[in-house]
């Protein structure tokens, strides 16, 4: 009973807001009604092309989608190898469609509330991997050797964004400790770094990274230029996420934290076992919007020359014969980072719902 009076509250709330809000005088309703008719007008628009006017037969060229009007799939039936897996070597591409899988597994296993001990995320995350780099790199066990250079596509942005959260997360912490210390000759620094960090946009610490730093380094710690884009994003990434958990640390009671010092456990204990968990727990919204945002963000790397997803479509239309097609490969794209993203935001959503559950 006191369900279906709360639903049938809800109803007459959500009806009377609608009212208020859209139809509150003529001139509204008649906006309303104007913008509802385009929107819809555009989804028409949109589904027609998509799937009513479509070509949807491998074997299609120009001539018959041109015939039906509508999209032309037959273009990522033809080119989705080169849209996935970018430069890497044609009979290798089951070894990059494998390590992006890899990758899928472990994140997916990351997300059970069963592996979420150090020890057990620890040996899925080195095992996952380990097997990732193994796949990718070759060398060993008879795979033939791929260098960095030649991985492209969606195994590279997953292998980017990886190792940028992999790394970046424990740096951010150790940033936002080092920050937060009460030896100025610890916290001032670092905040001198973080804030100089900040400052800068990402595409410049990537084009340091990349291009200025080989010039002021010795030959043997230049590295691939890869990795050092990478150690870009993983610096960009944790000074941005040290000032997110350092909001989540001041959240905290300074109580707490005097009262595990009178119970005698030591800083280690206290950071990690009372501070850290309440600060991750403030934090959480941010911390799931800062790896959706680097997640997009890991398509600057086609600027310094790398295919990553994004360079890997625009050279699957970049071909005399599906230049036309070039729509229909970025709405491709589009579904790829769209699943990847919704699927970020609504496990970051069921982490708040459970915490919340479990602080009450």
């Amino acid at each position: 009973m006191g369900t279906a009076l709360e639903n049938r509250v809800r109803r007459e709330a959500f009806w009377r807001n609608l009212r208020q809000d859209y139809f509150a005088s003529p001139a509204f309703s008649l906006i309303t009604v104007i913008s509802v008719g385009a929107l819809l007008l555009l989804v028409w628009q949109v589904v027609n092309w998509g799937l009513f006017d479509a070509t949807f037969s491998p074997d299609a060229r120009q001539a018959e989608c041109a015939a039906k009007g509508g999209a032309c799939w037959s273009v990522i039936a033809n080119r989705w190898r080169i849209i996935l897996f970018g430069l890497y070597p044609f009979p290798e591409h089951w070894r990059s469609g494998l390590a992006c899988l890899v990758v899928v597994v472990v994140v997916v296993l990351s997300c059970i509330p069963y592996f979420w001990t150090a020890r057990r995320l620890s040996i899925t995350w080195l095992v996952g991997y380990g097997t990732f780099y193994v796949l990718m790199k070759g060398g060993v066990l008879g795979l033939p050797l791929v260098r960095e250079a030649q991985w492209g596509g969606l195994a590279l942005t997953l292998f980017i964004f990886t190792t940028m959260a992999v790394i970046g997360m424990p740096l951010s912490i150790a940033f936002a400790l080092m920050r937060n210390s009460r030896l100025y000759w610890i916290s001032r620094p670092m905040g001198v770094i973080i804030d100089g960090v900040r400052a800068l946009p990402n595409v410049s610490i990537l084009f340091t990274f990349a291009v200025v730093l080989p010039f002021m380094m010795p030959d043997m710690l230049v590295g691939e230029k890869l990795y050092r884009v990478i150690a870009g994003f993983i610096l960009f990434f944790a000074a941005y996420q040290a000032e997110i958990i350092r909001g989540g640390m001041q959240a905290v009671a300074g109580g707490q934290e005097e009262a595990a010092k009178a119970l005698g456990l030591s800083y280690r204990h206290r950071i990690s076992r009372i501070v850290l968990p309440q600060a991750f727990h403030s934090a959480l919204p941010a911390t799931i919007n800062q790896f959706v945002m680097f997640f997009m963000e890991t398509t600057l790397v086609s600027i310094i020359g790398f295919s990553d997803l994004m360079s890997s479509a625009r050279t699957a239309f970049s071909s005399g014969e599906w230049t036309f097609a070039f729509i229909e490969v970025y709405v491709f794209i589009a579904v790829i980072y769209f699943v990847f993203v919704f699927s970020l935001s609504r496990y970051g959503a069921y982490l708040e719902r459970r915490m919340a559950v479990g602080s009450r």
